[in-house]
């Protein structure tokens, strides 16, 4: 996923090539820790199924969420330079689909992550409230 990301500055990537690299990314971080408590906790094969559906959907969100505040916040608010992925011709989320776009990804990111849960049935809260801090995160 690094070595995409690394390669594809200062070129237009397909969505599907950026959300495939970001899978690489984050996304696998968030999955293995996902699944491994769900391994952990003794989650069913139905549940890891949701675990890993959530956690695909919640890798994604998070690095949504981190270019559209690359281009909204400020470097104070973010303790990073904001507008650094513009500079150094980056492709985001955002420079692909613009920031509406973006947005609308995230309620269909969230929206797929709740309904991966479904399986889990109450006990999923904490994993619900994980999402929406993600989601809703302003840095």
């Amino acid at each position: 996923g690094q070595a995409i990301d690394c390669a594809s500055v200062g070129q237009a990537l397909p969505i599907e090539a950026l959300q495939h690299m970001h899978r690489m990314k984050t996304g696998a971080l968030l999955e293995a820790s996902v699944l491994l408590g769900g391994v952990v906790a003794g989650a069913s094969s139905t549940a890891r199924a949701g675990l890993e559906s959530y956690a695909a959907a919640m890798g994604l969100a998070f690095q949504v969420v981190d270019d559209i505040l690359d281009v909204t916040a400020d470097s104070v608010t973010l303790g990073k330079t904001a507008g650094k992925d513009a500079a150094q011709g980056k492709p985001t989320y955002v420079s692909i689909m613009g920031l509406e776009g973006s947005r609308e990804l995230l309620d269909s990111l969230r929206e797929q992550a709740y309904i991966a849960l479904l399986p889990l049935g109450p006990s999923a809260g904490r994993l619900r409230e994980l999402a929406d801090y993600i989601i809703g995160r302003s840095h």
